[in-house]
């Protein structure tokens, strides 16, 4: 699946805005047929965004079920003779869609696009209304999981993943119009030899019987540097310039299908020349061993939620470059393809994760609260939760295989790991996201409950993946033993000789709260948290990679461990700077 794109043969109509919008409390909508008319009885609601805070109302931030988009849109009248589609960016976690009275698609999973060829429902020049059913609904087949259970004063859902599940239209809706013979895939890899540059291309098509695929690639500055034919080819770059951390050098390859002269349809696809290699305990980007620094980040925001702004991804990468930060994990879902575009700009290195968290019901307690599951077994995570979150990993893979910022994917938080129910979910898991991209490694994230020698899955990986709150959850306020414990355990891990990037260690802080003496939950306590942990890392050859959990606090589930949220951020949720991130600008740039 082609992102929508304006090029010479194809065109887009951005449909966010303001959309009329309905909680579906008594599970009316689908058998009322309110996609059939004007949705009754709504109000408004902004794409994009999440639902939950923009109504200032406790029923709809809390709501579980069915909502209701809706809104009309105009087929420009130049689309006459094209194909038409209803593209979705996202829809979280699920949702139906009709065109007009027509039930056009169904998608499961919350952060991945799809759409539908509409082209037979439409009329160029004419209105039509697009309604879409969102459910954020969380079950033990659906990734992330979660069960609904019946409390005294209803039903009440339940999930294990420390963040709101914030839903509804987080992305972009478009429609868009593209020739009838039309591409409908690109995949590039690229790699390089000295200072000449490859990059290898396949091309898919849809009705293109007799017509030929052609491609040129362009530099930065336009000028062509070379020229294919053919569904499938390599076309060699002299005088290379290689994408880099910190320095996101793009070409642009131009996919055309023609008939002689004639082009029937084309599309441009970035390019970012670069290799990624695991090569025993070494993560290298070009050949050479590379060091992430940066964060856990989420994609929230006040009011807007999760739904994409770009106002505040540039105030975040802004950010990220005062800080000295060069990388960051999706934790813990795929993000905006606008953050990747973004990243792929500006050689920011990228850890890309499914939403598969909370597969742990060993995570109770005072976070989640207790709540009996067992995590794999036929009635909770089972065989149809496995096929979901195949789907997930192969979806991830098409949609952000061509980003050179991707380096690494992540196809778990934190998931029971020690057993041998997780083993056997894993290992085919693993298989899946291999066949999807056989050139990037792969892995997953240990949690401390499969510590070094208990964990069944950290086999499969190619990168270890460590998140550890010595300090914090254990060890509270006792850096001394903290520090002890925490090498003891790293230590093991790098007998295994396979890069360890440590993708969480934090501490809850509040902003404002200082001591003479550290004490959890002030600003001085985080800073010497951070410096216990940096000792730990710098004494341990293997590892590859800090990512402090978390870039700015966050919304949560509420909990007694959880006040507004979490505090773990080095910024505030407005991203306002705490005193760590002046110790850690001084830690990861070297003229700070």
């Amino acid at each position: 699946m082609l992102r929508p794109q304006d090029t010479a043969t194809r065109e887009t109509k951005r449909l966010d805005g303001i959309w009329a919008f309905r909680l579906d409390t008594d599970s009316r909508g689908r058998a009322d047929s309110w996609y059939a008319a004007p949705l009754p009885d709504a109000g408004e609601m902004a794409v994009p965004a999440s639902f939950n805070d923009v109504s200032a109302d406790a029923a709809v931030r809390d709501y579980v079920g069915d909502v209701w988009y809706q809104r009309t849109v105009r087929v420009p009248r130049g689309w006459a003779g094209q194909r038409v589609v209803l593209h979705f960016e996202s829809a979280t976690h699920r949702a139906t869609v009709w065109v007009d009275d027509h039930e056009v698609t169904s998608h499961e999973g919350g952060y991945t696009p799809f759409e539908a060829d509409v082209t037979e429902l439409v009329t160029p020049g004419s209105e039509v209304r697009v309604t879409a059913c969102v459910n954020n609904s969380l079950s033990f087949q659906t990734i992330p999981p979660g069960v609904i259970e019946q409390t005294p004063a209803g039903p009440a859902q339940r999930y294990w993943h420390d963040f709101f599940n914030y839903a509804g239209l987080h992305r972009s809706v478009w429609l868009t119009a593209r020739p009838q013979a039309h591409l409908t895939d690109i995949t590039v890899v690229t790699d390089y030899a000295g200072t000449t540059g490859s990059v290898r291309y396949t091309v898919e098509a849809d009705a293109a019987d007799g017509l030929e695929v052609r491609t040129v690639l362009r530099d930065a500055t336009g000028t062509e540097v070379a020229t294919g034919s053919g569904a499938a080819g390599t076309l060699t770059v002299p005088d290379v310039t290689l994408w880099q951390p910190g320095r996101g050098y793009l070409y642009a390859l131009e996919v055309r299908l023609v008939r002689g002269d004639e082009v029937h349809d084309s599309y441009v696809q970035t390019v970012g020349i670069r290799t990624v290699e695991v090569r025993g305990a070494e993560f290298l980007i070009n050949g050479e061993p590379f060091y992430f620094k940066g964060f856990g980040k989420h994609e929230d925001i006040p009011v807007t939620g999760k739904g994409h702004d770009n106002a505040w991804m540039v105030h975040d990468f802004r950010l990220f470059g005062w800080i000295g930060a060069n990388s960051f994990r999706t934790s813990h879902y795929p993000y905006s393809e606008d953050v990747l575009d973004h990243c792929d700009r500006h050689g920011i290195v990228v850890i890309d994760e499914t939403a598969a968290v909370g597969l742990n019901m060993g995570l109770g307690g005072g976070i989640f609260g207790s709540q009996g599951y067992t995590t794999f077994s036929p009635e909770t995570v089972n065989d149809t939760t496995q096929q979901v979150h195949a789907q997930a990993i192969r979806e991830l893979v098409a949609r952000d295989k061509n980003h050179p910022c991707v380096v690494l994917w992540s196809i778990a938080n934190e998931p029971e790991s020690d057993t041998q129910g997780a083993e056997d979910y894993f290992r085919p898991l693993f298989d899946v996201a291999r066949e999807a991209d056989p050139t990037r490694p792969v892995g997953f994230v240990n949690v401390m409950l499969a510590p070094y020698g208990k964990c069944r899955v950290s086999q499969f990986g190619d990168v270890l993946m460590l998140n550890r709150y010595y300090g914090w959850y254990v060890n509270t306020g006792d850096l001394a033993n903290a520090e002890i414990a925490w090498r003891t355990e790293l230590e093991g891990w790098a007998s295994e000789n396979k890069p360890i990037i440590i993708t969480e260690y934090g501490a809850d802080t509040l902003t404002g709260l200082h001591a003479v003496a550290p004490q959890p939950w002030d600003e001085e306590y985080q800073i010497a948290y951070l410096e216990m942990n940096h000792r730990v890392f710098d004494s341990i050859p293997a590892v590859v990679g800090e990512h402090v959990w978390n870039f700015a606090d966050f919304q949560t589930t509420p909990g007694i461990m959880r006040v507004d949220g979490n505090k773990k951020g080095v910024f505030t949720r407005e991203r306002d700077p705490k005193s760590a991130a002046f110790y850690l600008r001084k830690r990861w740039r070297e003229d700070a």
